[in-house]
C-alpha cells in the first residue's frame, strides 16, 4: 500500500496550476489503470475514479471522496512561481511539518487528494462502493465543478478533506464572485524634466483571501494605489504611472506590488517625504499582522512612453474606491462579507488593436448572497464609470449544511472516536465548491475535514504532518464505518 506522503510527493513533482491541470489529470489517470480501478475524465479534466464495494458493503451507500488537483502557485520575490515543489519535512515544537523551498507548497489541497489516492490503493480496508471526485480550477473559477455533468458521480455523501484546520469540520462555507476589469488606457510620451523611481510595497505576509482576510493583514496592491493616489491629489505631483504589477493569485491577499513611476525633478523630496509619512501609517497600523511591510522607493531609468494622465488617474481611483479586507462582521465576530483585490497589472495585452489595458481583480465573499451579489454589483459599476470591460470569472452560492444528518452525524462520531476529542463544526469564509454541488445534485450531504494547513496560497505555506497521519486514520474509519 503507497503512504498518502508518498503519494503527495509525487504530486509535488507535477506543476498544477489552475486551469493547467492536463499532467496531473494525467497521473490520476495513470494511478487509476495501475490499480485496476475504472476511472473517466470530462473536457474540464476532471477525474472520477471508481472502486467497487468489498464484499459484505455491497448494500451500503457509496461515498464520495472530493478534492481539487490544482494549487495556487506563488513564490518569494526572487524565486521562480513553482513548476515541481521541493517539499521539505522538518519538526518543530515536538510537531512534524513540511514546508515548500521559498514557495506555496500545495499542501492545499494535494494531501487531502494524496489520502483519497491512497485509500484507493489499500486493497485491505473494507469500504462500501467509492467514488474519489478530484476537480479543476478550484482555486480560481472552480469551472470544474461547475461544468460536472449531472450523471458524473453517483453518491450523494461526499468527505471532502480540503479544511485546513484541523479540529474543526467545516459544515458552511461562503459564496464567492471573482470579476476582472479590463480597464483601457493610452500612452504618451514620457515629459521632460521628469525622473523616473521605482515604488515598491514589499514585506506582506500575504495569505489566504477568505482564511486570512479577517485578521488585517495588508494588501500591497491597495497600499501602492494609495500613496500615489495622495501623492496627486494632496500633494499635488503630477505624476504618471509607466506600468504597475502586483498580486499572483485571485484569491490570494497581496504581500508585494511594485510601480514605475514618474515626477518632477523639482518633487523628489516631497514624494520621499511623502513615502516616509506612508511607512510610518503602515508601521502603525500593521505591527501585529505584517511586521516587515515597508515602501521603498528606487531610482529608475526610463525613456519611453508613459501612461497618460487620465489613464493613471482612473487606474489609482479605481483601486481606492473597492475595499479590500472585511466589509461587515457576523455576531460571532467572524467577517460576514469581505473583498479582495488579488492582481493589478498594466502589462496586458490590450481589448483592441493598438490599446492596453490594466487588469484588476475583485474577489467577493460572503455568508449572504443578497450582500455578496449587492457588494460585488457596486464594485462592477464602479469598474464600469472608468471605462472597464467587466469579466466575471466565479459566481458560486454560501453553502450551509444540515448538522444533523446521519452523514454528517456520522463523520462528527468517528472523528471523535478515533482523535478522543469532537471537532467544532464551523462556517468558513470561503467558497468551496459544495456552493455548486447542492445545486446542481439533489440530495447530496457533505462534511469537510483537514489537516492544519498554515499560511495557505502564499509562500509560507506549511501542513503540520502530525495531524495529517489523525486524518488519515479518521478518513479510514469514516469508509469503513
Amino acid at each position: 500500500m503507497q503512504s498518502y506522503l508518498d503519494i503527495f510527493r509525487q504530486l509535488c513533482a507535477i506543476p498544477r496550476p489552475s486551469h493547467h491541470e492536463d499532467k496531473v489529470a494525467d497521473f490520476l489517470c495513470n494511478f487509476a489503470e495501475e490499480h485496476n480501478l475504472t476511472y473517466k475524465r470530462d473536457e474540464h479534466n476532471c477525474v472520477l475514479i471508481e472502486k467497487p464495494a468489498t464484499p459484505g458493503y455491497e448494500d451500503k451507500e457509496p461515498i464520495v471522496i472530493l478534492n481539487h488537483m490544482d494549487m495556487v502557485c506563488v513564490a518569494e520575490e526572487g524565486f521562480p512561481v513553482p513548476g515541481p515543489v521541493e517539499a521539505i519535512e522538518y519538526e518543530e515544537n515536538g510537531e512534524r511539518w513540511m514546508r515548500a523551498d521559498h514557495t506555496s507548497l500545495g499542501a492545499d489541497n494535494g494531501i487531502g487528494l494524496s489520502m483519497a489516492l491512497a485509500i484507493l490503493a489499500d486493497d485491505e480496508l473494507p469500504h462500501p462502493a467509492l467514488e474519489v471526485l478530484t476537480t479543476t480550477c478550484e482555486e480560481t473559477d472552480m469551472s470544474g465543478a461547475s461544468g460536472l455533468a449531472p450523471d458524473f458521480f453517483k453518491g450523494r455523501r461526499v468527505l471532502n478533506i480540503d479544511s485546513e484546520a484541523y479540529s474543526e469540520i467545516t459544515v458552511a462555507s461562503a459564496g464567492a464572485h471573482i470579476q476582472v476589469a479590463h480597464l483601457p488606457y493610452r500612452r504618451t510620451a514620457m515629459p521632460k524634466d521628469y525622473i523616473t523611481l521605482s515604488v515598491s510595497v514589499k514585506g506582506g505576509r500575504g495569505g489566504h483571501s477568505g482564511v486570512d482576510i479577517g485578521s488585517g493583514r495588508a494588501n500591497a496592491i491597495k497600499i501602492l494605489c494609495n500613496l500615489l493616489l495622495v501623492a496627486i491629489r494632496q500633494t499635488n505631483i503630477k505624476l504618471y504611472i509607466i506600468n504597475i504589477k502586483g498580486g499572483q493569485a485571485y484569491s490570494a491577499i497581496p504581500c508585494e506590488a511594485e510601480a514605475k513611476i514618474c515626477i518632477p525633478k523639482e518633487n523628489a523630496e516631497a514624494f520621499n517625504v511623502l513615502v516616509s509619512q506612508c511607512n510610518d501609517a503602515i508601521t502603525a497600523q500593521y505591527s501585529s499582522t505584517d511586521p516587515d511591510v515597508k515602501v521603498t522607493v528606487e531610482p529608475a531609468v526610463w525613456h519611453a512612453s508613459v501612461i497618460n494622465e487620465e489613464g493613471t488617474h482612473l487606474i489609482l481611483a479605481s483601486v481606492n474606491g473597492i475595499p479590500a479586507g472585511p466589509f461587515t462582521m457576523r455576531p460571532d465576530g467572524g467577517v460576514q462579507t469581505s473583498n479582495n483585490i488579488g492582481i493589478i497589472d498594466t502589462e496586458v495585452q490590450g481589448l483592441k488593436v493598438q490599446e492596453a489595458q490594466c487588469l484588476i481583480s475583485s474577489h467577493t465573499r460572503s455568508f449572504s448572497s443578497q450582500a455578496m451579489d449587492e457588494l460585488s454589483d457596486n464594485i462592477s459599476k464602479i469598474f464600469t464609470l472608468t471605462g472597464a470591460e467587466v469579466e466575471t470569472i466565479m459566481h458560486v452560492s454560501p453553502w450551509e449544511e444540515d448538522l444533523h444528518h446521519p452523514w454528517v452525524q456520522q463523520v462528527m462520531n468517528t472523528f471523535s472516536n478515533v482523535l478522543n476529542f469532537s471537532p467544532t463544526p464551523v462556517s468558513m469564509h470561503f467558497a468551496l465548491e459544495a456552493g455548486y454541488f447542492v445545486e446542481k445534485f439533489p440530495g447530496i450531504h457533505i462534511a469537510s475535514i483537514g489537516p492544519r494547513i498554515m499560511y495557505p496560497h502564499s509562500p509560507n505555506e506549511k501542513v503540520s504532518l502530525t495531524t495529517a497521519d489523525n486524518i488519515m486514520r479518521v478518513v479510514r474509519e469514516v469508509v469503513k464505518s
